[in-house]
């Protein structure tokens, strides 16, 4: 059955920023198959007027079981906030942990979000099968996830942050690394599950767990992650343990290249910035979590002018606790222009980063990130009729610069997730029950 949305404003974020004023798109078979101006044949129609059409954005960077734990040490640096949550996270089972992932991947579908990363590098001994906890709950809700085997092997006696008792042997680490992606990992273009390989950071990882999940992953054919170059802090311990920075610390453990995303990126020098446009290194650009903690603005305007891909992430909700995509669109666009000046990135580039962007961030451009006959249907359908968006004439300003608007729907391959603003897939009160529930046996 085909099915037509139509009488939408549309902007495909397609290679020559394609847009339509009074379009359509077809989906059938769970994929576009296509786009213009005016009406379209089909079985099923849906009126989307005074709606924008986009790409279903894209999130690069975030820790689902955070939303167990959010409103916690507030007013903490990062390496205080991480000294406070480690002994609290180091309580997490697979209940909690797929409850907290249900909550926080209800939130992001809510908020446009199609596809999720979601970096989770804590194992607690008696933990349970934490990774098959964040697929149920992927499936759950519905959306398409990029699950990031984490890992930490460098506790406190070890100079690491973590509790020596939250840390994993190296072995063990990369044995449940590889283990993960065995289990779950979906090579396929229209893949709902792959897995990643992803220490957790250079400051609670040794040099061995780095070298060995970046041979682990191009062995196995899937991507790498960790967070880099967040703050100042880490930059001082990276130049007095190794003598240089964290992003040369990467580029000398082979951790730059096409199929390598980093989290963060804050403090970036120029050659750095060079290197990562020259390997095609990722950048999860997560503008408020940076906000919270104050670590800094990514130099993502340079990132971009150097050809590296950026992507938009929300990062874990004990630093971002709204815990919604729709808005880093927003606050992306004012940190650019706070680090750059007012023409340093403009709203269709800020949708770019939350689509296209993520999509390249993750190696799923030629199956999503625009909308395109045969991509896959994953698409937003923005509500722009209120009187928050009443006389902006562009659409695609209205998503970025206005409130996040309401959607009138979700598609991911084609299925509904939300529809007039409501997801459809799972009880929200009973995914929000389940958290309260989460969050008090952790406390």
């Amino acid at each position: 059955m085909k099915t037509v949305l139509e009488h939408a404003a549309i902007s495909t974020v397609d290679e020559h920023g394609t847009e339509f004023r009074d379009g359509h798109v077809v989906i059938e078979d769970g994929r576009i198959v296509a786009v213009g101006e005016g009406r379209a044949e089909g079985d099923a129609r849906i009126d989307a007027t005074g709606c924008l059409v986009t790409p279903g954005l894209i999130n690069t960077h975030h820790h689902l079981y955070q939303w167990a734990t959010r409103g916690l040490a507030v007013d903490s640096t990062l390496y205080q906030w991480l000294v406070t949550l480690y002994p609290v996270w180091r309580r997490l089972d697979t209940d909690i942990t797929h409850a907290a992932a249900s909550a926080g991947l209800a939130r992001l579908a809510l908020t446009g979000c199609t596809t999720v990363a979601d970096h989770h590098y804590v194992f607690p001994r008696r933990g349970g099968d934490q990774v098959a906890a964040l697929v149920a709950a992927a499936h759950r809700i519905g959306v398409r996830a990029h699950l990031v085997r984490g890992s930490m092997d460098r506790g406190e006696s070890a100079g690491g942050l973590p509790p020596d008792n939250l840390v994993e042997e190296t072995e063990a680490a990369l044995l449940g690394t590889e283990q993960a992606i065995d289990a779950h990992h979906d090579p396929a273009p229209d893949a709902r599950i792959r897995i990643a390989a992803g220490p957790c950071s250079p400051f609670t990882v040794s040099e061995a767990l780095m070298t060995g999940a970046a041979e682990l992953a191009r062995r196995k054919g899937v991507r790498l992650h960790t967070h880099l170059a967040e703050t100042l802090d880490e930059e001082e311990q990276c130049l007095a343990e190794f003598g240089c920075t964290p992003a040369e610390y990467a580029d000398k453990l082979g951790w730059l290249g096409e199929d390598v995303w980093m989290a963060h990126t804050v403090h970036l020098s120029p050659s750095a910035v060079g290197r990562f446009g020259a390997t095609r290194t990722g950048s999860a650009h997560c503008p408020t979590s940076n906000g919270r903690l104050g670590t800094g603005i990514a130099p993502v305007r340079d990132l971009l002018d150097a050809g590296a891909p950026v992507g938009l992430g929300v990062d874990g909700a004990a630093s971002n606790e709204s815990g919604g995509l729709g808005e880093e669109l927003h606050q992306a666009l004012l940190q650019a222009r706070q680090r750059g000046g007012p023409t340093a990135l403009g709203v269709r580039e800020a949708l770019w980063l939350g689509t296209m962007g993520g999509a390249r961030c993750l190696g799923r451009e030629n199956e999503l990130g625009s909308l395109e006959p045969g991509k896959l249907a994953d698409l937003a359908v923005w509500d722009l009729g209120g009187l928050n968006y009443a006389g902006i004439e562009d659409p695609v300003a209205a998503l970025v610069l206005g409130a996040t608007p309401p959607l009138k729907l979700l598609f991911v391959g084609g299925r509904k997730v939300v529809e007039d603003g409501e997801l459809r897939t799972a009880d929200v009160s009973t995914v929000a029950g389940e958290l309260r529930a989460a969050s008090g046996k952790l406390r």
